[in-house]
């Protein structure tokens, strides 16, 4: 019998009984946008016109004065990036930004997260004073860096934070913060990423910049803002915030520059190098090759690599540095198997007691683990467990650094800022989002950590439904299972986290079946109506060979487009399946 490592059913999504809201869709698209909670025509205008203004972020106008005044005394502005994918595209849009706004004295640092950890601690403003600035930047983080900001403000240094995690009890000190995260926050999206609220700094920067004659003063153009959204795309998807409206218009529009010819060298070659024609480019292509590649230049060396990989400006040399990068990802993959290897084995060596209880929050370490790869481990182990997890690897000086992966319904950073309240000095840093949060502990404090963490997530899955379902859209009629179906859905997107993409179910004769590269499955498949033929692929099937034999399969499934030497036809991309 073929293995299912994780038990799943496939509950249909329900759809609420308003009628008529789109009436020059489709009822599949109908149904499909119902179901995502959305009710008006108008909510799908992915026009850059119906962005919210930037003056509803608090915060913005201070920020936007501070910017105004160093670019006009040709002060030195340095921007403190993250070392993710968030980080990397928010610190290029940034650099390019300013650059194009008049400043002429821009630079970054990035952290080396094996070196200085997250965030703008007195560390690593102790490296950037070396660099002599008169203004700090953050992005994509800075909204706990409470002892980091009073170290710049001593030097000195103007601190402005740019940041969308989730504020603490207290807020640093800065000149100026903003995020449309904090208390009292009028902006519509809770959801933008870092690059997302750099963007906006820029649309709020350049429209006072226009109004004091700036841009004919100094002779120079007015920048136009799209240029960028490239790179907001690729950071908003690799950062898996979810695409609520305002981020589905800059994702949208980005993913219209890069399918148009107009993206930066960077990112056209980070796509090319994963085997992705950038013609043709999807938001699941950002986040799935596009992102990862980027990423790998922060989990095992130094983010700079990436950021420079970014600012390219031509192909060439990008494509030398996009191969190196898709080169780390490859070691960053090694490196993964061998940790989830390692996972599973600690698994199952669990006591008996934990068995019998079930399990509810994971915490895993070993002393040979890699820091910058314990985030991908818990997200995998969190995908086979439907369970929040925590990864946990030596980070020197006696602490471990710990990266949590959660599941709708537990906020991940909401546990740990109980577990904080109630143990205080227990954990050394802590911070995050719904669904991701990062945190630092001494090693010796382990075993009571996992202890904790296990009774609060407990409390927070009192009532939840824990089987590991697959939600469904339905089933397609035998007429919506064309290529002219499949492309459709694609424009419909963008799709993603909070916004996730169609997937349907039902019952299928396999016709052929075989087994490609090591651990994919290709299917030739029968419509319902027996009258066609429809190709599905599985991918990453634990032990494929043992679904050679089946001839009727229980499927669920995205319909896709194949592209093979510029033939397109229509592919079924099977999520989950069950034997007849």
């Amino acid at each position: 019998m073929p293995h299912h490592p994780v038990p799943k059913k496939i509950i249909r999504r329900p759809v609420p009984q308003q009628n008529g809201h789109f009436p020059n869709l489709s009822p599949l698209l109908q149904r499909i946008y119902l179901s995502r909670n959305l009710t008006e025509p108008e909510e799908l205008d992915r026009s850059l016109a119906k962005l919210p203004s930037p003056w509803l972020l608090s915060g913005m106008e201070n920020l936007v004065g501070h910017l105004i005044d160093a670019i006009k005394d040709n002060k030195h502005l340095l921007i403190v990036a993250d070392f993710d994918a968030d980080g990397a595209t928010s610190c290029a849009v940034g650099m390019l930004g300013l650059k194009a706004m008049g400043a002429e004295k821009v630079s970054y640092i990035v952290p080396n997260r094996f070196e200085f950890g997250y965030g703008l601690t007195p560390e690593i403003v102790a490296v950037a004073a070396k660099h002599q600035p008169d203004v700090l930047i953050t992005v994509d983080n800075g909204i706990s860096s409470i002892e980091g900001v009073k170290a710049a403000k001593a030097l000195g240094m103007t601190v402005l934070v740019t940041d969308h995690h989730l504020p603490g009890a207290e807020l640093p000190e800065a000149d100026a913060i903003v995020n449309p995260n904090l208390n009292g926050d009028e902006f519509p999206s809770k959801s933008l990423a870092g690059v997302g609220v750099m963007f906006y700094v820029l649309m709020a920067l350049r429209i006072r910049l226009r109004e004091s004659g700036w841009f004919a003063q100094k002779g120079i153009p007015e920048p136009n803002l799209a240029q960028w959204l490239d790179l907001v795309a690729l950071g908003t998807v690799a950062d898996v915030v979810a695409l609520d409206r305002v981020n589905r218009i800059l994702v949208h529009q980005g993913l219209q520059r890069i399918r148009l010819g107009q993206s930066r060298p960077g990112i056209v070659a980070l796509l090319e190098v994963a085997g992705r024609k950038p013609a043709a480019v999807q938001a699941a292509d950002l986040g799935f090759f596009a992102g990862p590649r980027l990423n790998a230049a922060g989990r095992l060396e130094d983010m700079a690599q990436g950021i420079e990989c970014l600012l390219c400006q031509d192909i060439p040399t990008a494509r030398g540095m996009a191969a190196q990068l898709d080169q780390l990802n490859r070691d960053r993959r090694e490196i993964e198997e061998q940790m989830k290897l390692d996972a599973f084995l600690i698994l199952d060596k669990l006591d008996t007691d934990r068995r019998a209880k079930g399990l509810a929050g994971v915490c895993l370490f070993d002393s040979s683990w890699h820091q910058g790869v314990i985030g991908i481990l818990a997200s995998r182990v969190k995908d086979r467990l439907h369970r929040p997890v925590i990864a946990f690897a030596p980070a020197g000086n006696g602490e471990i650094k710990g990266s949590a992966r959660s599941i709708p319904g537990v906020h991940i950073r909401d546990v740990l800022s109980n577990i904080a309240a109630a143990h205080p000095g227990l954990l050394a840093r802590f911070g995050g989002h719904a669904m991701a949060a990062g945190l630092s502990l001494d090693e010796g404090s382990y075993p009571e950590f996992v202890k904790l963490f296990d009774a609060e997530v407990r409390k927070h899955l009192e009532g939840m439904d824990l089987d590991h379902a697959v939600h469904s859209d339905g089933e397609l009629s035998p007429d919506e299972l064309r290529l002219e179906c499949a492309e459709i859905l694609q424009q419909a997107g963008p799709w993603g986290q909070g916004f996730p993409e169609p997937v349907f179910h039902g019952e299928f004769d396999v016709i052929q079946a075989r087994t490609v590269g090591e651990k994919h499955l290709k299917l030739v498949l029968k419509t319902p109506d027996q009258k066609r033929m429809i190709d599905g692929i599985a991918f990453f099937v634990d032990d494929p060979e043992s679904w050679l034999g089946c001839r009727r399969l229980k499927l669920a499934y995205k319909l896709d487009v194949n592209e093979f030497r510029d033939n397109r036809t229509v592919q079924m991309r099977i999520e989950y399946m069950e034997d007849f």
